[in-house]
This record gives structure tokens, C-alpha cells and sequence, in this order.
């Protein structure tokens, strides 16, 4: 069975430190978790352990790229790595923060374990289909194709649609962990059963939410985040848009993302001040 590694650049502080609360970063599809090095070391200033792993099928960890049997698998080793983090870290609060596809996995998780998450970030979610993407005719096709040609490609990840930042952009081309190549049929169909997934998922969930999205994200459709909002039943629940910025708000235009991550760390740390009250009373 393919397993996933867990990412060096996002390895938790030493078991020396009081950690304060532990954060699970799942990210997005095709790229790899050493890219939030730079959002993970500003949650550690905090005191937070932070950790990641790449999923099946992405960056370092085993299996074809960019192929998982069930989107499920993604759900179960976040579920075993958290797990594991709590072992070592008993009495902790858990958050979890995901980016594109890592959001429809951390959604997910969540909902699988209701009341045990403190808190959740989601940055350009994947919660809904393009609607030029999920035609009818098109759906139809998918599961045909999927049927027959599973591994036939459908395309790439366009990236210039990750992020405004030419330098940015360029780190992502030129970046060896990161599948540069066709996305297979079948993993379509996988995002999909994601999707119906989610749907159900999201009126069971009350934990605290900020979700963080660019109006102009051709990646993941915006109208996806402002469903959860609708849907979802927590009483704590942020949606901040950032103006004709892309996908990726991590590795945006320097303004967009000094704004993201100040955004996010208010936003933590208040949760984990609030959480570690709740814990001593």
C-alpha cells in the first residue's frame, strides 16, 4: 500500500518546546507540503506544532502521481497522522488548514470527527465543481472515460492561474516535487465523489471557520466558499475575499499574502488563547 511521508519542512517543534496547540496543514493537488514552509514557520512562532506529509501520490510519498484508489485514502492518513501527533501530544487543541484540494480533505477530516478539530483554515477550497468543468455532458463522459481509459489525461494544473506572482509562478514550474502533468480521468472522478461528498458533509459542521479566497480564482470556483458559509452551522465563521487575486493567497502578490498570513495567525492564535481558557476551567 502507497503511504505518505511526512514533509521535513513541515515537521513539528521538538517535543522540548510547550507546544500551545497542533496545526494540520493538508495541501492542494499536485504540488507538495514543503510548499508552506514559509506559512508553517510563522505558525511555530506561535508556538504551534505544526506538521504535514505528502499525500499518496504527491511530492516525496509513494505511488503513481497524482492516483488514489478512493479520495478517502487522503482522509484516512490525515485522520492517522493526526492521531499520531496527539499520541505524543496529549490535551492539545487541534486545528486543521487546508489550501485547494487539501481544503475538500480537511472539510472532510473534519466531519469525520466532529468536535475534536478547535478550529479550521481553508484557503481557496475546493468545495464545488467549475460549472464549465461539470457539465452534465461532460460528467457523463468522465465516468464513461473512467470506465474505459482511467488513465487518459485531461489536461494540466494552468499555472498561471496559481498565482499573480511571476516569481512565484516560476518556483512552481520549475519545482521537481510538484506534477507538472496531465490529470488523469480517474482522479477527476475521485475530486468529484469529493464534491458530493462535501455536500453532505458540510451541515454537520460547527467548528470555528475562516476561509480565505481570491474572486479571481479560476482553480477553485469562489461560489464553493460562500456555499460553506451558507451551510455550514457554526456560529464562528469568517469569509474574507481578497479582490482579483488567484488560487494560491499563500505565494500571492506580496500584499495578498503578508495580509493572508497576518489574517491566519490572528485568527489562530485568538482560537488557541480562547481553546487553552476552555481547557482551564
Amino acid at each position: 500500500m502507497p503511504e505518505s511521508l511526512p514533509c521535513k519542512g513541515c515537521s513539528p517543534r521538538k517535543k522540548a518546546n510547550i507546544g500551545r496547540a497542533l496545526v494540520f496543514i493538508a495541501h492542494g493537488a499536485g504540488e507538495h507540503c514543503g510548499r508552506y514552509d514559509d506559512l508553517a514557520q510563522r505558525l511555530t512562532e506561535l508556538n504551534l506544532f505544526v506538521f504535514a506529509h505528502d499525500h499518496v501520490g504527491h511530492g516525496q510519498s509513494e505511488g503513481d502521481r497524482m492516483v488514489v484508489s478512493d479520495f478517502h485514502v487522503f482522509i484516512r492518513d490525515s485522520l492517522q497522522h493526526i492521531d499520531l501527533m496527539k499520541k505524543d501530544h496529549p490535551g492539545l487543541p487541534v486545528f486543521i488548514l487546508g489550501h485547494s484540494m487539501g481544503g475538500a480533505i480537511s472539510i472532510l477530516t473534519a466531519s469525520e470527527r466532529l468536535g475534536d478539530f478547535s478550529g479550521m483554515v481553508l484557503i481557496s477550497p475546493l468545495v464545488v465543481a467549475s460549472p464549465e468543468v461539470a457539465t452534465p455532458i461532460k460528467v457523463f463522459a468522465a465516468k464513461v472515460l473512467n470506465l474505459v481509459l482511467p488513465n487518459l489525461s485531461l489536461g494540466s494544473i494552468d499555472p498561471n492561474a496559481v498565482s499573480r506572482n511571476k516569481k512565484e509562478m516560476e518556483s512552481y514550474t520549475s519545482d521537481p516535487l510538484v506534477y507538472h502533468g496531465g490529470m488523469k480521468v480517474s482522479f477527476v472522478i475521485q475530486l468529484m465523489n469529493a464534491i458530493a461528498r462535501i455536500e453532505r458533509a458540510l451541515p454537520k459542521l460547527t467548528l470555528p471557520v475562516l476561509v480565505l479566497h481570491g474572486s479571481s480564482d479560476k482553480l477553485c470556483d469562489i461560489r464553493g466558499s460562500h456555499i460553506l458559509m451558507d451551510t455550514v452551522q457554526s456560529q464562528d465563521k469568517t469569509l474574507k475575499v481578497y479582490e482579483e487575486a488567484y488560487h494560491a493567497l499563500h505565494k500571492e502578490l506580496p500584499e495578498v499574502t503578508t495580509s493572508v498570513f497576518t489574517e491566519i495567525l490572528t485568527w489562530v492564535g485568538q482560537k488557541v488563547s480562547a481553546a487553552g481558557e476552555t481547557s482551564h476551567t
